[in-house]
């Protein structure tokens, strides 16, 4: 196959391994498997639907399993009917703890149904593990009450029952409950201080901002204040620089007035002598 220039496909592949796995020749379809990645060929689900399938008919469940993970691992999404198929294979085994790993690998994936629960339930209290039953509801309490359905919940009763068990269930139910409502109300505070601490803040920056603006204010009054200041010293140097000058100028003309009257009476002085010499 790739001879010839022919370049086969994962359909081409998936009808080759199918024909082969049909004809008990699940080891050549194996080693049709591997050789897709040499040809950079990808399997899809039915690829490894196919070889899970025949390796569980095979009495080879380790094998189907390997399968089934390798699936999940190349991002391929398996259904429902599928993972049924595999959880039923293992428990078919007595490997209901690997049947169990697989549950909680899928739930997250797939959306089980009333008898997919049922199924691994079953398993489990029928090995005895009632324990790990209840904490499957627990997990479907606290991700999806609905999931645990009327049906769902009267299986395990009656099981429990049985055992002597069956409060078990009532008393699981209201501790998720009390836990769920005091988490609720913890955040609900959590929000609530949240608020507060915010609510600060804002108040601390307004406060903080307006005390910004009064400093300003008072620090342009002062300036203000400085410049009258400066202002009106200056004006008042001026007007006693003026009086100086003033004053120069009075005493200066008082002074030439007094010169002024020396010399006329000097002058009329003169004047009667010569008259009386005359």
């Amino acid at each position: 196959m790739g001879e010839k220039r022919c370049s086969p496909d994962t359909l081409s592949y998936n009808v080759l391994i199918d024909q082969l796995c049909s004809n008990d020749k699940l080891d050549e379809a194996e080693e049709l498997y591997k050789g897709m990645d040499d040809k950079k060929v990808s399997p899809d689900e039915y690829t490894f639907v196919t070889l899970m399938d025949t390796c569980f008919k095979e009495n080879r469940p380790d094998d189907a399993a390997q399968y089934f993970r390798s699936m999940v691992e190349a991002k391929l999404r398996p259904n429902l009917a599928v993972y049924n198929r595999l959880v039923e294979g293992l428990v078919k085994v007595g490997k209901v703890d690997e049947a169990k790993s697989f549950f909680d690998l899928m739930v997250p994936k797939l959306r089980m149904n009333d008898d997919a629960y049922k199924f691994i339930m079953n398993a489990l209290f029928e090995v005895g593990k009632h324990d790990e039953v209840l904490k499957i509801i627990d997990g479907m309490l606290r991700e999806d009450p609905n999931d645990f359905t009327e049906e769902v919940e009267e299986f395990v009763r009656e099981v429990l029952r049985k055992e002597g068990r069956e409060d078990e269930v009532t008393n699981l139910k209201l501790d998720v409950e009390r836990e769920k409502a005091e988490a609720a109300a913890k955040a609900a505070e959590e929000a609530e201080r949240a608020k507060a601490s915010a609510r600060t803040a804002v108040a601390s920056l307004l406060f903080s901002n307006k005390d910004n603006e009064n400093k300003d204010a008072e620090e342009e009054s002062s300036e203000d204040s400085e410049d009258a200041e400066t202002t009106s010293v200056s004006e008042e140097t001026e007007m006693q620089a003026g009086e100086g000058i003033a004053d120069k100028t009075s005493a200066g003309t008082t002074s030439s007035n007094n010169d002024v009257g020396l010399e006329s009476a000097e002058s009329v002085g003169n004047g009667v002598s010569e008259q009386g010499t005359a």
